[in-house]
Parts: structure tokens; sequence; C-alpha cells
């Protein structure tokens, strides 16, 4: 599909709709835009200062106005907020440390996995609060790379026109100072009337005029050259800052998910093999502890059988103590013996004291 020629005008104002155009890296007219530059060229009257004024005034309003909204594109875009937006999305994803535990009693409990769920559950909902801001943003973004595609085409429409209006404004510049001018120089060379030389004078202030104004045209299309790439470079870091939503949607965040399953079948894991550990280790400590006891028992009972009923031991000590009881009962009654005829000679000597005295009061 060729490209729709640009509608160049004298008229003051103009709203015209053009389709897309690419820009040429050097001017290369087709034929037909030769010709639209050619004919356009013939219409131009340098001398109507009215039009010289309102020439490309147009297409020089639309860089003017395309001008101040591409600027307030670029100054109403905050991506700082995404930036933080994604900041506070790695912050949440920090947030998940895992409990220390310490201690042979708490391993059989749930409290660490329950953990682990509470601080997930809890990152997930704060998760989904940043990813649904994200998720405006990306739009947001999406719709201002097709919105900066649209303005980029539309520079170029003016880019192409601003081209046009300045070729066809030489050529008529060229042919006025070549063939005009110097008609006009002659005409007042030979009738030396004042009206004449002043007429020639007037063309060539005319001809400076006009080719001021195509000065300001030239400013005008650097200006519109300069935005392609300014317009480029904005939507370029939207469209960087859209992928690197994308790519937090798409890979951090399932992710994130797939290493939360990872870490709460981890720490079961973990979890069981400690209670095993533990369950061997009590084996294994109750297996010394019966063994040390039936040992300690086994000799224990050995050493009752092969006693006797009454320890040897025994038997002298009984023995000896009976042998010395038996003793100390002969030696009680042999001191028992002794006193009992002592006691009966001092009763006979008393009987005999008190006979004595009894028959010396009857004498008496």
């Amino acid at each position: 599909m060729k490209d729709k020629l640009p509608v160049l005008t004298l008229e003051p104002e103009i709203e015209e709709t053009q389709e897309t155009v690419s820009q040429p890296d050097e001017i290369v007219l087709s034929s037909e835009e030769e010709k639209l530059v050619q004919e356009f060229s013939e219409k131009i009257d340098i001398s109507d200062a009215n039009m010289v004024l309102q020439y490309g005034a147009s297409a020089q309003s639309k860089i003017s106005s395309f001008s101040e909204s591409t600027l307030e594109k670029v100054r109403t875009k905050d991506l700082g907020e995404i930036g933080d937006s994604l900041s506070e999305l790695v912050a949440q994803l920090k947030t998940n440390e895992k409990p220390a535990k310490k201690g042979l009693f708490g391993l059989f409990n749930k409290s660490r996995i329950e953990q682990l769920k509470a601080n997930y559950a809890s990152t997930q909902t704060n998760i989904d609060k940043v990813v649904a801001v994200l998720e405006k943003h990306q739009i947001a973004l999406m719709k201002d790379i097709t919105m900066l595609d649209h303005l980029y085409e539309m520079n170029l429409e003016n880019y192409k026109e601003l081209t046009l209006y300045i070729l066809a404004g030489k050529r008529k510049l060229e042919t006025a100072r070549q063939q005009e001018l110097p008609r006009l120089v002659a005409k007042a060379s030979q009738s030396r009337l004042p009206q004449d030389a002043q007429a020639a004078n007037d063309y060539a202030e005319f001809c400076n005029r006009f080719e001021k104004k195509l000065h300001d045209l030239e400013l005008t299309r650097t200006i519109s050259i300069q935005m392609a790439p300014q317009i480029r470079l904005v939507q370029n870091n939207d469209t960087l800052m859209a992928e690197k939503i994308q790519s937090s949607l798409i890979n951090t965040i399932p992710l994130w998910k797939s290493q939360m399953v990872l870490a709460l079948g981890i720490e079961n894991s973990r979890q069981a093999m400690e209670a095993q550990r533990t369950v061997t280790d009590m084996t294994n400590e109750l297996l010394k502890r019966n063994s040390a006891m039936l040992k300690q028992g086994t000799i224990e009972t050995a050493k009752e059988s092969e006693r006797g009923i009454v320890d040897i031991e025994t038997l002298q000590s009984t023995n000896k103590d009976l042998i010395e009881t038996l003793d100390e009962v002969l030696k009680i009654q042999s001191e028992g013996q002794q006193k009992r005829q002592q006691a009966e000679a001092e009763l006979r000597r008393i009987e005999n004291e008190l006979k004595e005295k009894l028959t010396q009061t009857v004498k008496a």
C-alpha cells in the first residue's frame, strides 16, 4: 500500500489526519511527491506577506502541540512507583526466614511447619496486593507503548510534511532569485523609475523573508528529527519496565511458590528424619541400659546361687557368740555360787552373833 501524500496548502490552518509513513534516511521523493512539490511550489507567492507568514504554520503547530503532549507524557511518567512496588515485592519474598528450632522435645510437634505456613500465608496476601498494583502498572505501560508508537508515526508524518514544505519553498525561492528577481532588477535598470527599483528591492526583501521562513521550518523539522529518538527512549524505558514486571509475574512469583512447597516438604522430611534419629537414639540408649541392668542382675544372681543357705562366716560368728555366751554364763554361775556361799557364811555369823546377844540379855 502506497503512503498517502501529505496535503500542502497555503491556507493558515489545516486539520488533516494522515496515514503513517516511514522516515527515510535521505530525502528521496517518489514521482507523485515530486509532482506534488513542483505543483505546490508554482502556487507559492512570496510577495504575499500573509501567505509567507502562514507558510507551513499548520505543520509547525502540529510539532508544537505534539512536543507538549510528549513532554507531558514524560513528565507524568512515574517509574519510581513501579520500582517501589518491585522493591516491596522483593522485601516480601525475603520475610520468609525459617524459624530456628532447638532441642529434641520439639521434633514431634507441628509448631515449626505451622509457623512456616503462617509466614507464607501472610506473605502471599501481601504479595497478591503488590502483584495487583504491578499488573495495573503493566497495563498502563502497554497502553503508553502503543500510544508512543502512534506518536512516533505522527511525528514521521509531520517530518515528511515539513520536508515537502521546505523542498517546495526552496524550489520557489530558487526560481524567484534566479528568474523573477533578475527580471525586476533588469526592468528597474532599463526604466530607471523609482517604483521599478522599489519593486525590485521589495521582491528581494520578500525573498529574504521567505528564506527566513524556510529556515524556521528547518529548525522545526530538526525538532521533529530529535523527537523521534526521544520517543523511542521513553518507549524503550516503558518496554523494559513492562518486561521487568512480566518477568516478576511469570518467573519470580511462581518460583517463590515452588520454593515454598519445597521448603515445606524439606521441613516435613527434616522433622521425620529428626524423629527417626531420636527414636533410634532412644532405642540404643534403652538397649544399653537394659544390657547393663541384665549384666548386673545376672552377676548378682550367679553370686547368690553359689552361696549356701547359711554363710560359714555366719556360723563362725554365731558359734563364737555361743561359746562366749556359755563362758559368760558359767562365769556368772560361778560368781553367783561364790556369792551365795559368802552370803551363807555371813548369815551364819549374823545368826550366831544375834543368838549370843540374846543369851547375854537373858543372863542379865
